[in-house]
């Protein structure tokens, strides 16, 4: 089973210039808000708590992120869950409010997407692997922590496996890494 270190890892190949990052920090947050949107019909009653696909969906993507840490489960949780409060009260809209807000949500969650990958020069993560749709929301959250300086060694082992930030594309060929210099005899 991939890791949490592996997971981040391999989306992080496909996001390493900083303008890319930056565009994922609005267009995630904007397609996850679609997304719930759309899902939180039909919804039904249960206890006072509105049951609706969003819900089964989001508590799914919870287990997952648990599954894979737990500190990052907690971020998650405390992120998506007025997420879904807000899909809801957009999906208890009218039938036209809510499917222009879903439908213009996602549409403007891509469009930022597709521009830093523009700005990448590759594609999205998600044409390789669609775990990168579930991946995405963590990577986001991620970056934010470690723009905080929380996780260093989780951010230090990502850098090491998918290459240092930058800005402008990657070059064609391959580049070593810099290595430490020997140190001397004693």
């Amino acid at each position: 089973m991939r890791t949490l270190v592996d997971h981040l890892s391999s989306y992080a190949d496909y996001h390493r210039d900083r303008r890319n990052i930056a565009t994922h920090l609005v267009g995630v947050p904007v397609i996850v808000l679609a997304v719930a949107t759309l899902l939180s019909r039909p919804s039904i009653d249960i206890a006072g708590l509105p049951l609706s696909p969003a819900l089964l969906v989001v508590g799914a993507f919870i287990a997952f992120y648990f599954r894979l840490d737990g500190r990052f489960g907690l971020a998650m949780t405390a992120l998506l869950l007025p997420t879904l409060a807000l899909a809801a009260t957009l999906a208890a809209q009218t039938t036209s409010v809510w499917l222009v807000s879903g439908i213009g949500l996602f549409v403007g969650g891509w469009v930022v997407q597709f521009i830093g990958h523009f700005f990448e020069g590759k594609k999205p993560a998600f044409v390789d692997d669609l775990v990168g749709l579930v991946i995405g929301p963590l990577f986001v959250v991620a970056e934010v922590a470690f723009a905080l300086g929380l996780r260093p060694d989780l951010h230090t082992e990502i850098v090491r496996r998918s290459g240092p930030t930058r800005v402008g594309r990657a070059p064609s060929s391959p580049q070593p890494l810099p290595q430490p210099l020997p140190q001397p005899a004693p």
